[in-house]
């Protein structure tokens, strides 16, 4: 098997992940593996774009809240709203209690039912509200919070897209990633993102390096557990999942950050 030379997995990671014009050249299984296993990369550079806004308003003399909502509506807009399109999409076709291809036709739908508009704005408010209270205590702690949660997310997609979970349809981003990352591939990328986390822990107070690899192990969890329902529900992931994961899994490491003061 050759290996995908670096460039082109990052042209799929940030390609696929983000709006940034990388210009994917490859769109092969062997790249889909690569770019999979690169996707937290993308978590560092969107939650450090996050931050960054975050702290230059706060430097400009704007409050804790109106840094927050600027930091959570980077990755909104670097990734065109899609990974929130497909959180309220997956709530939709899992609140449908429809079977699996009524349930994927709703979420192919363009418009957006009440469990999708439900779960979009307790995700939002929750992310907000967190980073308000963390910009507030102070602000190294909403950076880093925001450079965390967006590690876990695409952490979270990287082990979506692990050997052995199927795709729910032959089309699309979920057809075109699922099952490419070998298990010991995710294992291994996570760990070392785990250490990214526990050296900006001290940015969290007293055990803070704890608290930062407890965060994004939750958020993982909490992917797992979302990730295993829809299994369930639909028969595999589709591109919507993706984006249902990672939006699940950034609100939950901001709100075990939140915890412990």
């Amino acid at each position: 098997m050759s290996k995908t030379p670096p460039l082109d997995s990052l042209r799929f990671a940030f390609g696929t992940l983000t709006v940034l014009p990388v210009g994917v050249t490859r769109w092969d299984r062997e790249a889909a593996r690569a770019g999979m296993m690169a996707a937290p990369l993308v978590g560092v550079v969107v939650g450090g774009c996050a931050a960054g806004l975050g702290l230059l308003l706060l430097f400009l003399g704007a409050g804790a809240l109106l840094a927050a909502v600027a930091t959570v509506a980077v990755p909104a807009v670097l990734t065109r709203g899609l990974h929130l399109d497909g959180l309220a999409d997956t709530a939709d076709g899992l609140g449908s209690g429809k079977p699996a291809e009524d349930a994927l036709r709703i979420m192919k739908q363009s418009d957006i039912g009440p469990f999708g508009v439900l779960s979009l704005v307790f995700v939002l408010l929750a992310q907000v509200a967190v980073l308000a209270q963390l910009y507030g205590d102070s602000w190294v702690r909403g950076a880093a919070a925001a450079i965390v949660s967006a590690v876990a997310a695409r952490l979270a997609l990287t082990w979506a897209a692990r050997a052995g979970v199927p795709a729910a349809r032959p089309e699309g981003l979920g057809a075109a990633v699922a099952g490419v990352v070998p298990v010991g591939g995710a294992v291994a990328v996570t760990l070392s993102y785990l250490v990214i986390s526990a050296a900006l822990g001290p940015f969290f107070g007293g055990q803070g390096r704890v608290r930062g690899v407890v965060a994004v192990v939750v958020a993982l969890i909490v992917a797992e557990l979302l990730l295993r329902h829809c299994r369930r529900r639909f028969g595999g992931v589709t591109g919507d999942v993706f984006g249902g994961l990672a939006e699940t899994a950034a609100t939950a490491a901001l709100v075990v950050l939140a915890l412990g003061g």
